[in-house]
């Protein structure tokens, strides 16, 4: 009658064994300097390192590391997904970076601090979050 549910151990969501798989897939090329593209809406972070012209040498999201639900939107799922790029990012030999923030999530300045405390040199933070000018037209006004 139904699925039997095994409780995990107190990880809080994250699964080392996706961590350890993640670092595994790394790029062989080197980067000087990179560039961080952080996606955050409402229910998930996600998190690209490309280089100068816009080539993805890594990348990950909080569904990725094994959050699940409203818990993958949340500024502690957003911290662990820099920390996990921010690792990616050293071992591709990155020594400066620059931010690009989307979105209008929890995860955008929890995701920024950790790559500010994460050891590697931030030269710019940039929001490119799209803002409607004029929007969409509005509804006709209702006639009784």
């Amino acid at each position: 009658m139904g699925k039997k549910r095994i409780a995990k151990g107190a990880s809080a969501g994250l699964d080392n064994e996706l961590k350890s798989r993640a670092l595994a897939k790394i790029s062989k090329k080197k980067l000087e300097k990179g560039r961080i593209y952080i996606n955050s809406s409402y229910n998930n972070t996600v998190i690209s390192l490309s280089d100068n012209k816009g080539d993805i040498y890594a990348w990950s999201s909080s569904g990725a590391l094994g959050f699940k639900g409203a818990r993958k939107g949340t500024p502690y799922a957003a911290t662990k997904v820099a920390e996990l790029i921010s690792e990616k990012a050293r071992l591709i030999g990155v020594k400066s970076l620059e931010v690009f923030v989307k979105g209008i999530g929890t995860g955008r300045e929890a995701a920024i601090r950790s790559f500010i405390g994460g050891g590697i040199l931030v030269d710019a933070i940039k929001d490119v979050t799209p803002i409607p000018h004029n929007g969409t037209r509005p509804r006709k006004v209702r006639r009784v």
